[in-house]
């Protein structure tokens, strides 16, 4: 402690100090208690402080002037800040608590900053407490030191942390939600017997509580029922209205006190172990954390042992009250001032009041956006239509147009197009020429080449219209005109269609009638299978029609294209109005692209049964996810975030499916993670988990089987691989800052990502050391008494890192709904967090199962998670020693974070997953790059 001042009350200079722990309301942590002298008495509030001034007791305020030295004097603990002081306590020197009401009264005021309407004592003690006040202040500048750790206080930002951490509502607006609940209460009892009772099973719907926590929401009735000593299982409007204003309180004291009692049982005020195992398993439950669930003893006896350290058997609300003190677990790392600056900016489009200037600008940022899709669309559009205008043009000046009108020209123009299209829909699926192009050439920087499966479903759009057009113009329009016209008029067409046809089914019955038709039917059909709602099982059929649903179906009708184009070709053989060989033009548009899509298929067939892949390791983990490990061919050379295709017969000799490469390029073997999402994929799964056995103890996964070293084993399946095949992830070097976005398995690409920049910083690291090493060697060897040069033996380029590796940061956030997820990736994660030594990469794990924090439903789970990982450096929801943080992740903070820590860069955005978060993703990026001077590239994964 230390002193200033003698029995006169005049100052001195502090002498010696000591610390004391107190538990405070203010705003400081953790800072050094003070003690001063002057004339004040009596007591002020328990609560704690952090500067302590000893005054002498007046006489006039019942003190002793004479008489032992320390009963003249009393203490008085402050809380100094730069803009207030608040009262923590006031004691006798010798130790004893002073009861005065008054003064009592005046802590409480000075505490809550209000004015003071007491006695004339009151009064008094007030302006000798603002004289003493700057003083504490002055001294406090250079008295105080660095907060100490594990030192917990109710000063404001803890408050406010523990406040945020135990709400029981989403909604804690008192009268105002109230209305709300009272409509739900009648409503839920009006069909209940008793009338005008609430049940308990009843009670969590009633107050706004979802479904999931029914048990949560039941555990809090009782304990709610407890407090007031309501027996039974129901409650009238009046009981709930009392239940309402206490979880809707927002006073620390009242909800610490109300989650205290869910976990205090027999209502005795002391937890036990097993009361605190208890509301672990609840509470684990509700946020469906299984795992938690498993290791509630192990977790309990963690809590008993932070707060129970003298093995009393139990713990007091006094010691919850410490845990939930505790500042935020995630720490923003010194960026809040920043953060509130852009916080401030509402970052709202500012609204133009010219209409034409508004409209040029958002034409403009579009055109900046969109340039190297525009140019694409442009020229595609503009050929079609030329190729239209063209044969409109032709047949509107032939002796056809007198017969079939206009009806002739639009079915040719849209012959035309469709003879373009068809050409043009195989070029965006030629991925070994397509990713040929992206890696060797520079036409990626004009080029979307990202783009082209959207590329490929536009043209279909387009060639459905172009089918439509020609085959009602034909059907609807022409025959009809062929079979009425008067014999002179037809005669120019008989030298074309043979003798006037008399019924529409001479048309109908031809080869070119019959061969369109199959045509339709066959594209419709694939056209069909293969939308959103087919392919990814988001339609519920009849059973004897589920199989024409999912990826198999899409996959196999797909394949239906060689019947279609050998039709097509002998369609635009045999046509009606055209007799001279080249001017039948579908063959030409053609022979290109099939030639080399043939030659793309010939090119995977071959490179795929050249050597089959062994399989080293698999894995069956939780969340249906089949982690496949397996020998790198010879010459397999890939890029982090590539993809390739795989194959096993066992499950169908003919699929091949897409899969992202999870390994880096530096590893000596190759990995997937295949998620259970449709038939072949459940195959899969099941003919490898036939093979493999429980996991021995300190290995991953449900199921697993490791290849030994020179053994093989004959059970498990064969596998083909066909790839590596370009993807947009693989660009991310070109960027010096990267945001890395996984939605569930869409981490899969992005953890060979995270990986890959490690090995990379590790290899510059090395290529730095030896560059410095050569350095020293040439300078020795250039010295005047040498007479050799040693030429510097750094290749430029060389090493794993290379010249064209530009990532400096990483920013890796995944989201997933399972606990069981986080194990898919444990092991990686795990070392890149320990390689990772210069914080190259900030990882963020998301579980959205967890309810968000600030909720009471996963208070606990927020307090173990704090504990755990500063005991053992294991975070309890991911068990890899990366925190995880609870329910969404809020984009726009995050985009907001790097735009501030990054000013003036480029930042690449790489995100694969669901497409329902493309949208917000993709705008939020566009909306930071129009209006701060960081701009986002926006990539998304396409299979």
């Amino acid at each position: 402690m230390q002193k200033m001042g003698t029995e006169d009350g005049k100052g001195a200079y502090p002498e010696h100090g000591h610390h004391q722990h107190r538990h405070s309301d203010t705003d400081i942590i953790g800072a050094d208690r003070t003690t001063y002298s002057g004339p004040l008495s009596g007591p002020l509030n328990k609560r704690g402080g952090r500067k302590s001034a000893r005054f002498n007791l007046p006489d006039s305020a019942g003190g002793s002037a004479g008489g032992d030295d320390d009963q003249a004097y009393v203490e008085i603990t402050l809380d100094v800040r730069d803009d207030s002081v608040a009262v923590h306590s006031v004691k006798a020197a010798g130790g004893g608590e002073i009861e005065d009401p008054e003064l009592t009264l005046l802590a409480k005021g000075l505490e809550k900053r209000s004015s003071f309407r007491a006695s004339a004592v009151v009064r008094n003690a007030s302006s000798r407490i603002k004289q003493v006040s700057q003083e504490l202040k002055r001294f406090a500048s250079f008295s105080k030191k660095p907060n100490q750790a594990g030192r917990f206080d109710r000063n404001k930002s803890a408050a406010a942390h523990a406040l945020k951490g135990l709400k029981f509502i989403s909604k804690t607006d008192g009268g105002a939600g109230w209305a709300a609940v009272e409509k739900r209460f009648d409503d839920l009892t009006a069909g209940v017997p008793g009338g005008g009772l609430l049940p308990r099973s009843l009670f969590g719907e009633c107050i706004g509580m979802n479904k999931d926590s029914q048990e949560f929401a039941g555990e809090l009735f009782d304990a709610l029922s407890r407090r007031r000593n309501i027996p039974g299982d129901s409650i009238t409007k009046s009981q709930l209205r009392e239940f309402w204003d206490q979880i809707s309180d927002q006073s620390f004291d009242s909800r610490l006190q109300t989650f205290f009692d869910m976990v205090d049982k027999d209502a005795d005020g002391r937890i036990t172990e097993d009361e605190v195992r208890e509301i672990i398993t609840l509470s684990a439950s509700a946020n469906k954390l299984s795992n938690i669930q498993k290791q509630a003893d192990e977790y309990a006896a963690l809590i008993m042992e932070e707060l129970d350290p003298e093995n009393q058997g139990y713990i007091m609300i006094e010691n919850l009250e410490m845990l939930l003190l505790q500042a935020p677990s995630h720490s923003t790392r010194g960026e809040s001032r920043n953060l509130s600056q852009l916080l401030s900016q509402k970052l709202k489009p500012m609204l133009e009041l010219n209409p034409i200037r508004r409209c040029y600008g958002n034409f403009k940022y579009f055109l900046l956006d969109n340039w190297e899709r525009v140019w694409v669309m442009v020229l595609w559009i503009g050929v079609m239509l030329g190729l239209f205008a063209w044969k409109f043009v032709q047949y509107r000046n032939r002796a056809a147009y007198d017969v079939m009108g206009h009806c002739v020209c639009m079915a040719k123009g849209a012959a035309e197009t469709l003879k373009l299209n068809m050409a043009l829909i195989l070029l965006p699926v030629c991925r070994n020429t397509i990713t040929w192009l992206r890696n060797k050439t520079k036409l990626g920087a004009a080029v979307p080449f990202d783009d082209n499966l959207n590329f490929h479903k536009v043209i279909a759009v387009a060639i459905a219209i172009g089918v439509g057009i020609h085959g009602i113009y034909h059907l609807a329009c022409d025959f009809p005109r062929l079979i009425e016209a008067s014999p002179e008029k037809y005669e120019p067409m008989e030298q074309y269609f043979g003798q006037q046809a008399s019924s529409y089914w001479h048309f109908v019955k031809s080869f070119e009638g019959i061969s369109g038709i199959i045509m339709v039917v066959l594209m419709a059909i694939a056209f069909t299978l293969a939308s959103p709602w087919f392919r990814r099982n988001r339609i519920e059929l009849p059973k004897p029609f589920k199989n024409l649903t999912g990826f198999n179906a899409f996959w196999y009708s797909h394949h239906l294209f060689v019947i279609v184009y050998s039709l097509l070709i002998a369609h635009g053989i045999k046509l009606y109005l055209t007799h001279e060989w080249y001017k039948k033009t579908t063959w030409m548009y053609l022979a290109v692209p099939i030639t080399l899509y043939a030659c793309e298929r010939l090119i995977r067939a071959f490179r795929s049964s050249i050597e089959p892949v062994q399989i080293l390791k698999v894995a069956v983990y939780p969340g249906n996810v089949l982690a496949l490990h397996m020998s790198k061919p010879q010459g397999f050379k890939y890029k982090s975030g590539q993809y390739m295709f795989v194959n096993c017969a066992a499950v169908s000799p003919f699929e091949w499916h897409p899969f992202s490469i999870t390994s880096a390029p530096g590893d000596d073997y190759l990995s997937v993670h295949i998620r259970t999402l449709g038939d072949w994929t459940r195959q899969l799964k099941t003919v490898f988990s036939e093979v493999c056995q429980p996991p021995p103890n300190g290995k991953s996964g449900l199921l697993r089987a490791d290849r030994m070293q020179g053994e093989d084993n004959p059970n498990l399946p064969r596998v083909l691989i066909d790839g590596p095949y370009g993807a947009p992830a693989q660009d991310y070097k070109k960027y010096d800052v990267v945001l890395l976005v996984g939605l569930g398995i869409g981490a899969t690409p992005m953890i060979s990502i995270v990986k890959d920049i490690v090995n990379n910083m590790k290899a510059l690291e090395e290529e730095e050391g030896a560059l410095e090493s050569g350095n020293r060697e040439n300078a020795l060897t250039n010295s005047p008494t040498s007479s050799t040069i040693t030429p510097n033996r750094r290749k430029s380029g060389s090493g794993t890192g290379g010249s064209n590796f530009k990532t400096r940061r990483a920013y890796f956030y995944w989201v997933t709904r399972e606990q069981g997820s986080f194990d898919w990736f444990k092991g990686i994660m795990n070392e890149v967090a320990e390689l990772d030594n210069k914080g190259v990469i900030e990882m963020h794990n998301y579980c959205t199962s967890v309810y968000e924090e600030g909720d009471a439903r996963s208070a606990l789970i927020a307090m173990l998670q704090s504990l755990n990982h500063a005991k053992n450096g294991v975070d309890i929801v991911s068990g890899t020693r990366v925190k995880s943080h609870f329910a969404k992740p809020n984009w726009r903070n995050v985009y907001k974070r790097i735009a501030l820590n990054h000013t003036d860069s480029r930042i690449g955005v790489f995100y694969c997953g669901a497409p329902a978060l493309t949208k917000e993703l993709r705008a939020l990026a566009l909306d930071f790059s129009h209006k701060t001077s960081t701009k986002f590239d926006f990539h998304k994964e396409n299979f």
